[in-house]
């Protein structure tokens, strides 16, 4: 047991990941588990705890961002619509603030970037490409392109330009969130592997809105944002087992996994490791108990 009366893991749940060891195959999805308050607000106890066998980095912008004005979240019957906007301290401010803590964490560490350009991506793999603190990175392509002003994860063409590009900097694995929000993901995997990258991780959110019921206009100050949580489960499900059918690279899934079983699904469709998002906000210690019940339910499933 752990000390929060969660069953452990089963040691036989650990797998390599891109050349990573993981204890179990349950990660945090990007900006949905904050391990630095967390440290504040249970101290060392949380590195004996930790509910996840890598973390994942908020995603971090070349320069400063303040992210969208309030309101940011808007609960739905079965998800959740955020649009915090990305705030964060930019390359410089996580090179010399976020980092030396997020490294004392007893897990690999992933860090998301995301760029609007060639240029950008290439300062902030470079940025972070070099630190032996960092384990892999991930590249949030959900983003526009300023050049074509495409979104970079929208576009086979564009997705392999960037690879080409970011691939000669650095040996760290690469892995690519793909967005969810386009006819056919396959393609944008399949360039991503063509591209060289060492692994692909989605669903990200989808698109979507929510009203004031008393105002008549939309409720997020950002006007739009993206939904996660159980309501887009089955669409993760469906595009993971598609892409993971298409590639051969390692595929991470995430979107709405909230229990042993929905991690065991997506492992089931192809994927190598899952990551927990919406859950953590509702139970923090969710990455620990997924990755118990996964084991659970995988000896339920072999027996």
């Amino acid at each position: 047991m752990t000390g929060n009366g969660t069953v452990a893991p089963d040691p036989g749940l650990a797998t390599e990941f891109c050349g990573i060891h993981l204890r179990h195959p349950v990660i945090n999805g990007s900006g949905t588990f904050d391990a630095i308050a967390a440290r504040r607000a249970f101290g060392d106890e949380l590195f004996d705890r930790f509910p996840f066998s890598a973390f994942v980095s908020k995603t971090i912008t070349p320069e400063p961002r303040a992210g969208n004005p309030p309101p940011r979240l808007w609960e739905t019957p079965s998800g959740l619509i955020n649009s915090i906007g990305l705030p964060n301290k930019g390359l410089e401010g996580f090179l010399s603030g976020d980092l030396p803590q997020l490294a004392e964490l007893p897990v690999p560490l992933v860090v998301s970037v995301m760029g609007t350009s060639h240029e950008e991506f290439i300062r902030l793999v470079e940025g972070v490409g070099g630190r032996e603190e960092v384990a892999a990175i991930e590249l949030n392509v959900s983003c526009p392109n300023v050049k074509s002003g495409l979104i970079i994860g929208e576009s086979p063409d564009e997705t392999g330009s960037l690879l080409r590009a970011l691939r000669p900097l650095t040996e760290k694995p690469l892995l690519i969130k793909l967005t969810p929000n386009v006819a056919d993901p396959v393609a944008i995997a399949r360039a991503a592997e063509e591209g060289e990258a060492d692994a692909v991780s989605l669903i990200n959110t989808l698109r979507a809105v929510a009203f004031d019921p008393d105002k008549r206009d939309r409720w997020l100050g950002g006007g739009t944002g993206g939904l996660s949580g159980a309501a887009v489960r089955s669409i993760a499900l469906a595009q993971v087992h598609a892409v993971a059918e298409a590639i051969s690279i390692p595929v991470v899934a995430m979107g709405g996994i909230s229990s042993g079983r929905d991690a065991a699904e997506m492992l089931r469709a192809g994927a190598r490791i899952v990551a927990v998002g919406t859950e953590s906000f509702r139970d923090p210690a969710a990455g620990s108990r997924i990755a118990a019940e996964l084991g659970e339910e995988l000896g339920r499933i072999s027996g």
